[in-house]
């Protein structure tokens, strides 16, 4: 399944690091707002040698693939947004529609079978 997710960079949070078990780790979260009518704010996170190949600014237009994964913990459910590739601008494969309008997605039916029992 490929997720993506497009946006503007709103806020960069703090970078974290620590050690576990398998070594140390880094970690950076930051705020990707979406357009349209009901635009929403995610919090995506980007780990280790990535924190500095994506070089995130705030403001900076994006599409950012990920990954959701969720564990327990305890009898809680903890969920997180992993990005695993940035794409500025234009770069993005799907921006040959107008980025970031405030218009639904369509669905072209001329293909489907119209026989359907509702």
């Amino acid at each position: 399944m490929d997720l993506q997710v497009k946006g503007k960079v709103t806020q960069i949070l703090e970078a974290q690091s620590g050690e576990g078990k398998n070594g140390p780790w880094k970690k950076q979260d930051f705020i990707l707002e979406t357009q349209g009518k009901y635009g929403k704010k995610i919090c995506i996170t980007h780990w280790g040698d990535k924190i500095d190949q994506f070089n995130i600014q705030e403001g900076e237009e994006l599409t950012v693939f990920i990954d959701i994964q969720s564990r327990e913990y305890k009898g809680n459910w903890y969920t997180d947004v992993k990005a695993w590739k940035v794409e500025r601008g234009e770069e993005g494969p799907s921006n040959q529609e107008a980025p970031f309008n405030d218009q639904e997605p369509t669905i072209d039916m001329s293909d489907m079978d119209h026989d359907v029992p509702f």
